[in-house]
């Protein structure tokens, strides 16, 4: 830090390297009971007026500032990355809707066979676990699910790729289903996409972590984002009235996946991946579908 100190008319002045800086030291200053003016010097550039007497105290204050802060840059450009949407979550979302239109209109049942049931997943249905992540329960249930997971979706599809993102999000719903199914081999029934939005929290919650990969800061945004994604679980996935363990297993289950396609980075902007990634998420929907309405038929 560079301080200047001219004297004029019983003041000093304090140079600053931006008028934002400017700003910032004036709150500083400010809360500390340091009266601060900011001025803009056509040779200087933007600089902080204190009283001549308070000069001293105001480095001093300064100083300690910049000392307490160094080691957590709050704002920083992230090399390399930007936040992207990709609207195919918009395809979900009416996916999801054409299955509802269908639990209500149908003549066939698709709930019975298709909800997640730990008891006949014992029995070697595991189908249930892919197709009960197409079903809700009301409308309201599915409104929840198609508004957060349209834009947590979105942003999923945007950051690790549309097919894999896609793919990986399903997979940590799925994964959800799979928890529930171990805590409670028995006698649990649940149905919904919630496991699947809650995936997505994990999935974007460790996108953190490889753009910090040789910063000495790499643990703490690491952190804070993994931190962030358990805000977002507990705001939305912890309510009593809903499937809390589906939502926790879904979201650690995005953890671990995000994990591992941080290691591959590459994935998300590879054509061919994406492209076999969407394949592999119509197959691991039709075929759970038709083995459960093969079951139905029965």
């Amino acid at each position: 830090m560079i301080l200047t100190i001219v004297a004029e008319m019983m003041t000093a002045r304090i140079s600053t390297h931006s008028k934002r800086e400017a700003m910032d030291w004036g709150l500083v200053l400010a809360s500390q009971g340091i009266e601060a003016t900011i001025h803009f010097n056509e040779e200087t550039g933007w600089e902080l007026e204190v009283p001549e007497n308070e000069f001293e105290r105001a480095r001093g204050v300064l100083r300690q500032y910049q000392a307490e802060n160094r080691q957590w840059p709050w704002r920083q450009r992230i090399p390399g990355r930007s936040v992207l949407f990709d609207w195919g979550s918009v395809a979900w979302v009416v996916l999801i809707c054409l299955f509802f239109w269908l639990q209500t209109h149908s003549v066939t049942d698709i709930r019975t066979p298709g909800m997640m049931d730990t008891a006949a997943v014992s029995r070697g249905e595991w189908w249930r676990l892919f197709t009960a992540t197409f079903l809700h329960a009301d409308i309201g249930h599915l409104a929840m699910n198609a508004s957060i997971g349209l834009v947590l979706l979105g942003l999923t599809m945007g950051s690790c790729g549309t097919g894999v993102g896609l793919l990986a999000a399903y997979l940590a719903g799925v994964g959800g289903n799979v928890v529930v199914w171990f805590i409670d081999p028995a006698g649990h029934r649940n149905l919904g996409a919630s496991g699947m939005v809650m995936g997505c929290v994990g999935l974007l919650a460790m996108q953190s972590v490889p753009a910090r990969i040789g910063n000495r800061h790499a643990l703490k945004y690491a952190l804070s984002g993994v931190l962030g994604g358990l805000m977002l679980l507990v705001l939305f996935g912890l309510d009593p009235a809903s499937d809390v363990i589906a939502h926790v297993g879904g979201f650690v289950s995005g953890l671990a996946l995000g994990a591992i396609l941080t290691q591959a980075p590459r994935l998300a902007r590879s054509k061919i991946a994406n492209i076999w990634a969407g394949i592999t998420f119509c197959l691991l929907a039709i075929y759970p579908w038709w083995l459960a309405l093969k079951e139905t038929s029965r």
